[in-house]
């Protein structure tokens, strides 16, 4: 772990925990959820609005930068914070995922995976090393390890075969960061963050025993952190919690913990509970995009006829500039209008109830009152709209 990169937790909650995180780019007040930019912006807004939302971090993906503009182009700009004009903390995935739902246009073998491109059909290839390169051109704060993400449903041995070559690369990309960060100058380009960590993936599907074994073997290779992968991929929830419990259980308390692509309100809730300190989604960006809003009652769908006349806010406990300045018919008509505003005021809302979310969780971590934010957001946030 390098001298600008750094983990501690400042309060307990049972599960729960509060922790700064130190970044070359800045701290993150954990638990936090990252908005998603995936190819260097987060759509509907813009870095200045993620600024006065107070945001901390955000991610961007290592597949589509590669592909467009490309990693190269990026590292002479001066690095992916230079070239999108955000100082603050970045996490880049390493593309696993993206390549991994390609499907028939992709070909996994041990080495690593070759694909076609979905912009032009151009062929490229990813391995456990190069998408370490990648990433230190880019030169996020946090890197992630690639890794072979397996669908849902599979059975235990796929899911097994699948864990153990995500063990194999996992040793392989860490190889591959550590020689980096000792003989930079042996680097066929440029590092343009050498203080970037590192972390390690955890899979196995929904198998408790090849969750624990992976765990396991993953914490061993002395990742910066850990990350806990292939979850929100079509499993019951009830079946996410057992496996995000049982995994937390096994990792280091004085590592963060970070739970890929999990973003329903209700899931940060339950999630820090069992011991998560860093979220991402796009669930609420797209879904801003897409007439959603969430609130503390749960979600609104901004563009049914019954809001045409509805001079009240999207949520009245709300102190987001959406719903201090513009009622649900205003909102119901710019959607309706297909005005571009209608992203950027839905985006904003929703951007906003995640980030005060996780401000009211750790306010109640810290107070040791918790539990009784947990029973309380349950008793009044719904999955299903009650508007």
């Amino acid at each position: 772990m390098s001298d600008s990169f750094s983990f501690r937790v400042t309060h307990r909650d049972s599960g729960a925990r509060v922790g700064e995180l130190r970044t070359p780019h800045g701290r993150i007040h954990t638990p936090a959820f990252a908005p998603v930019g995936t190819r260097g912006a987060v759509k509907g807004v813009t870095n200045r609005d993620l600024l006065g939302l107070g945001t901390e971090l955000i991610l961007a993906n290592t597949y589509h930068l590669h592909l467009r503009p490309g990693a190269s182009l990026i590292a002479q700009l001066g690095g992916l914070h230079r070239f999108i004009g955000w100082d603050k903390p970045i996490l880049t995935d390493s593309g696993g995922y993206q390549v991994f739902s390609l499907g028939a246009s992709r070909r996994i073998d041990e080495e690593g995976v070759s694909f076609r491109s979905h912009l032009d059909g151009s062929l490229h290839r990813l391995t456990p090393e190069n998408a370490a390169e990648i990433q230190a051109r880019l030169g996020s704060d946090i890197s992630m390890v690639f890794d072979e993400c397996s669908s849902y449903p599979v059975s235990e041995e796929e899911a097994e075969l699948s864990m153990q070559r995500t063990l194999r690369w996992a040793q392989r990309g860490r190889d591959r960061f550590l020689s980096l960060a000792d003989r930079p100058a042996s680097f066929d380009g440029e590092i343009t963050n050498p203080g970037q960590a590192q972390f390690g993936i955890v899979q196995g599907g929904v198998y408790d025993r090849l969750r624990e074994r992976s765990a396991q073997k993953t914490v061993g290779l002395g990742f910066d952190g850990f990350a806990i992968g292939g979850l929100s991929v079509g499993e019951p929830v009830d079946v996410m919690y057992r496996i995000v419990s049982g995994t937390t259980a096994v990792l280091p308390q004085e590592r963060v913990r970070y739970l890929m692509g999990t973003g329903m309100p209700d899931d940060l809730v339950e999630c820090v509970a069992r011991g998560i300190d860093l979220f991402d989604c796009v669930l609420p960006t797209r879904n801003g995009r897409n007439g959603q809003l969430l609130t503390r009652d749960g979600p609104l769908s901004i563009k049914q006829s019954r809001f045409a006349e509805d001079p009240n806010p999207p949520d009245a406990a709300c102190e987001c500039y959406t719903c201090q300045h513009y009622s649900r018919a205003y909102l119901r008509h710019l959607y309706v209008s297909n005005e571009i505003a209608a992203s950027t005021l839905n985006t904003l809302h929703n951007i906003h109830f995640y980030l005060d979310t996780m401000r009211r969780i750790r306010e109640a971590i810290a107070f040791g009152s918790f539990e009784r934010f947990r029973q309380r957001f349950h008793e009044t946030f719904s999955r299903r709209s009650r508007f």
